[in-house]
């Protein structure tokens, strides 16, 4: 089966019967291009004028093909009385060549026509020895070599304005993946603030609400209740605080106080109250060296860190002492943060848990470039990280 040709473009079908047109008035007027050759009859100039002149209907599509007939029939013209129109046509085959065609075509046309342009001018000198004699190779440029460089150059700039235009759209969609990238990553930094905020109260609120429905006694109670208020008004505090800080976008609020080491105190002691209706102590051994702080990034990730560990201990913890550690390593380089809380089943009131927590601690330790495990060791229940203590390291 035939490839299917397309049909020839409208500027192709115009120039063609201008071409032709223009052909046979030139040659009704007689007007002819080597009118001393009298090797064939007059009209014989008419029949590569109308292969040429057809030829232009496919000079888009078919290159390869207008280009080999055109050579042939830009050279039979010259055994004829010749048309003006045939070689100007033949130019324009030239150009639509090296425009059209594929890009090996394009490449070697411009050479080939410009060492065959300078070989026509040396022979011509060789052969006449006469100044007159550069004209034919002034002619065979015009006629090979012009055409194909003002294709070559033609191609050249589209083909960089196609270049240009890629990688714009390359830019653009580089620009809105990084783009998603940061939305995504911001809103894993607020599901983590959030649930770091929230989870803490929400999990005391569960604990006491059951040991009050669980306690027929009015004392217990009573005290649970009290342990309800106060860990719903500080939620809702820091979600207001944290919808705040949304809803401005950080135009004019005021700064915000965030969470550090130095909190660790009042953190511990408010998950001692929480967890005494489930036979839960905690301790904190703070042996950090003396000197300037860490940076805050790691000051926050170490304090929720250490919340999230409570938070975890008061869901599943069994009845026994939770053991918090904060101390410096390797010279100050390298800030150690340990939970340890017993591990097994309780038979007090527990909150149920979902596995969030783990995640956004290990999330919070690999961002800065530290390390984090959570696991069994023996009796307890152990969660670790270690974070680099220094503005130099958190830059790296």
């Amino acid at each position: 089966m035939l490839p299917k040709i397309p049909p020839p473009h409208r500027d192709d079908v115009l120039l063609a019967v201008a071409s032709v047109l223009t052909g046979l008035l030139l040659w009704s007027l007689g007007v002819h291009s080597t009118g001393y050759r009298h090797f064939l009859p007059d009209w014989a100039a008419l029949v590569p004028l109308l292969v040429l002149g057809s030829l232009e209907l496919v000079r888009r599509t078919r290159p390869d093909l207008t280009l080999t007939v055109g050579t042939l029939g830009v050279i039979a013209d010259q055994f004829t009385v010749g048309s003006l129109a045939t070689v100007v046509i033949f130019t324009d085959l030239m150009y639509a060549a090296v425009v059209y065609g594929k890009p090996a075509m394009a490449r070697r046309l411009p050479v080939g026509t410009g060492l065959i342009t300078v070989v026509a001018t040396v022979a011509a000198l060789a052969w006449l020895r006469t100044p007159q004699a550069l004209l034919i190779g002034i002619v065979v440029g015009i006629i090979g070599f012009a055409p194909a460089l003002t294709g070559a150059t033609l191609r050249n700039q589209r083909e960089a304005a196609e270049a240009a235009r890629l990688r714009a759209g390359q830019t653009a969609l580089l620009a809105e993946m990084d783009r998603t990238q940061a939305v995504a990553g911001e809103r894993a930094r607020m599901a983590r603030e959030l649930h770091d905020m929230v989870a803490n109260h929400l999990s005391a609120i569960a604990i006491h609400s059951t040991a009050a429905l669980s306690i027929d006694s009015p004392a217990t109670s009573r005290e649970a209740l009290g342990v309800i208020r106060e860990n719903s008004v500080q939620g809702l505090a820091e979600m207001r605080r944290l919808i705040g800080l949304l809803r401005d976008a950080g135009a004019g609020q005021e700064a915000v106080a965030v969470p550090s080491l130095d909190g660790l105190d009042a953190l511990v002691g408010q998950a001692r109250a929480n967890g005494a209706a489930s036979g839960l102590d905690f301790v904190l051994d703070d042996v950090r060296a003396d000197g300037p702080a860490p940076p805050a990034p790691v000051e926050l990730a170490a304090y929720r860190i250490v919340q999230e560990s409570l938070t975890n201990a008061l869901k599943h913890a069994a009845p026994g002492t939770v053991a918090v550690r904060v101390a410096h390593e390797d010279d100050g380089m390298l800030l150690t943060v340990g939970v340890d809380s017993p591990y097994g089943e309780r038979s007090g009131p527990r909150a149920p848990g979902s596995g969030a927590g783990l995640i956004g601690m290990r999330e919070r330790t690999e961002l800065l470039g530290g390390t984090f495990t959570a696991g069994p060791a023996g009796p307890v229940w152990r969660v670790r990280a270690v974070l680099p203590a220094e503005e130099k390291a958190v830059r790296e």
